[in-house]
């Protein structure tokens, strides 16, 4: 829904789009410590979702721009974040043909954009989604106070720059992140190399008294791409995870260990997959391997496969199953788009319908 700007005058310089996703499947889940679990939920292949993106027209090939987006469960009407209302989007900027983009709020990082548009033929969802065994966690996926620049595409090529502020009194880089990305699109061929910085610092607090604590920084790099040869479409990343945050687990102790598992602080990630075209549908598969180069020696490998029915361009039937084997105390767990799942084995089935 397109709704024109409210002055006369302003009209054919500005609009709002209101747009919206709402994804609803039943899961099945198993191998945990909890048992069998089966549940119906929100945000299985893609989270459900209601954002509000607009654009006013400055002249001179500028224009200004702002997107606010919540996310939502549909299963039971509430928000996802509890005590957040644009919690996956909020952010204002300038975009301009000749000088780029710059945008300031809460933004998404290079690096889940890799993962997510590039990187993985389940775009992050359903149960094989590069989430399970990528590091997708936390701030690693949107970070706020963000400062984003994005170049004008030149020749396929085009690159990013991301500084996020820590905002801790007395310290300019306790908990600051940053990151860079550089594009290339043209024809069949998609490819992102992109890396990702995360400062774990702590800064010193008066009220209440506290010491400020020096940790390590979480650093990631991923390399991704994806090549269309129309009869298939093959999909593929690697990645390297270094320092304390930069690997962290999606659960705690999903499978009830004696001794927790713990997330790696050096580790090298792995994805080969695959979208098959089938009449109206694609079928979608991917292996993805964790390899823990830490003594823990905690890997992990997910095979995954699924298939997507297309009723409209709008409208999708989805089945998705996956499986991961854990080694040496490894506690990572089989998930979807929205819930990090509670076993090493689980099956999805739904309906996702965007507007």
């Amino acid at each position: 829904m397109i709704i024109g700007g409210f002055a006369a005058q302003a009209q054919a310089q500005s609009n709002v789009t209101i747009y919206g996703l709402v994804d609803v499947g039943v899961v099945s889940e198993r191998g945990g410590a909890v048992g069998t679990v089966t549940k119906v939920t929100s945000g299985v292949g893609s989270q459900s979702r209601l954002g509000f993106r607009g654009n006013e027209d400055l002249g001179n090939g500028l224009a200004a721009i702002f997107q606010l987006e919540t996310g939502f469960k549909a299963d039971d009407g509430a928000l996802d974040t509890a005590g957040s209302i644009f919690n996956r989007q909020a952010f204002v900027g300038l975009k301009s043909k000749d000088a780029g983009t710059l945008t300031l709020g809460r933004q998404y990082t290079m690096l889940y954009n890799a993962m997510s548009q590039v990187a993985d033929p389940f775009g992050a969802g359903y149960a094989g989604s590069i989430k399970n065994l990528f590091p997708a966690a936390g701030a690693n996926t949107r970070t706020s106070n963000a400062v984003v620049y994005a170049t004008p595409v030149m020749s396929g090529f085009s690159a990013e720059a991301l500084y996020s502020l820590g905002e801790q009194g007395g310290s300019n880089t306790a908990g600051r992140q940053f990151g860079f990305g550089l594009n290339f699109s043209q024809d069949a061929l998609n490819a992102r190399l992109v890396y990702n910085n995360r400062n774990n610092d702590t800064a010193a607090t008066t009220i209440p008294v506290a010491p400020a604590v020096s940790r390590d920084t979480g650093r990631n790099t991923l390399f991704a791409a994806n090549y269309d040869f129309k009869v298939v479409k093959a999909f593929f990343a690697y990645g390297a995870d270094k320092g304390v945050n930069s690997a962290a687990l999606p659960s705690a102790n999903a499978f009830g260990y004696t001794v927790a598992p713990k997330p790696s602080l050096d580790s090298n990630d792995l994805l080969v997959g695959a979208q098959i075209p089938v009449g109206s549908g694609i079928i979608m598969a991917s292996y993805i391997r964790k390899d823990d180069k830490t003594v823990n020696n905690q890997d992990a490998d997910q095979w995954a496969l699924g298939y997507s029915h297309l009723l409209s361009k709008r409208t999708n039937l989805y089945v998705a199953y996956a499986k991961i084997k854990n080694k040496n105390g490894a506690g990572y767990t089989v998930g979807n788009n929205n819930e990090v799942g509670s076993g090493d084995k689980a099956f999805n089935a739904g309906i996702r319908h965007s507007f």
